[in-house]
């Protein structure tokens, strides 16, 4: 049973759903993200929902960035077991 699914989906709202990124340099995340997790630490290189390109150092394992991603860049990504949230 879920109690919350009459309740509508907000930019604060939990994510509903999940998908394992694999790094690509040229394709798109199937849906836009509302937060990545990194299961293992390293750089993390992003395409933003707005085009612009960014890598996050350092990410510690177990972290969970609240950011809208189109794209997870394979080129300057170290971290991994990557999980996409919306």
């Amino acid at each position: 049973m879920d109690n919350f699914s009459a309740f509508p989906t907000t930019p604060t709202s939990p994510a509903r759903s999940a998908s394992l990124v694999v790094p690509n340099d040229t394709g798109d995340l199937t849906q836009v993200s509302r937060a990545l997790y990194v299961g293992q630490s390293g750089a993390l290189s992003v395409e933003m929902v707005d085009g612009e390109i960014v890598t996050f150092e350092g990410v510690p394992a177990g972290s969970m960035l609240p950011i809208r991603v189109s794209k997870v860049r394979a080129t300057d990504t170290t971290a991994a077991a990557i999980l996409s949230l919306w």
